[in-house]
């Protein structure tokens, strides 16, 4: 398979996260996924910053982002990912426990890609997985030139 760039994962709740990590496994993208507990962790990765000072430059193909979680949530990470002119290119999806028509609205008004609600039951929530994995690493074709762009330390 040829270099795929990560899947950003920014979860708080452990079970979704093993759920996530297994759905892709069985399509053999699990080892393009990386996981962050909440949204100042998904900043400080995206940014550079902190722990992942050291991680290689360049930009997740995608991010999987949670709402409701601690420190920061996921509407001010999408903010913050939307007003930065070096990473407003990255898809990004919610994917929340809320059918909240405020948080649809919310989101789509901060420039999110895709709403989903993360579907009740294993195999439906495995399977709502492996079908994300599969479009945005596989099939989506990204801006030209927008996951070349390196992001530096602020």
């Amino acid at each position: 398979m040829e270099q795929l760039k990560p899947i950003l994962l920014v979860e708080d709740e452990p079970n979704d996260v093993e759920m996530t990590l297994l759905a892709l496994a069985e399509i053999d993208l699990a080892d393009h996924v990386f996981a962050v507990r909440d949204g100042a962790e998904a900043l400080d990765y995206l940014y550079l910053r902190g722990q992942y000072a050291a991680r290689p430059p360049g930009l997740p193909a995608v991010v999987l982002l949670d709402n409701k979680m601690p420190k920061v949530d996921g509407l001010t990470v999408l903010r913050q990912i939307r007003s930065d002119e070096h990473l407003r290119l990255i898809p990004v999806v919610m994917l929340s426990s809320s059918r909240m028509e405020q948080d649809v609205i919310a989101s789509y008004q901060l420039g999110i890609n895709a709403y989903v609600v993360k579907p009740v039951g294993r195999a439906n929530f495995v399977n709502a997985i492996k079908e994300l994995g599969l479009f945005w690493l596989l099939r989506n074709e990204p801006p030209p030139g927008a996951m070349r762009l390196e992001t530096r330390g602020r």
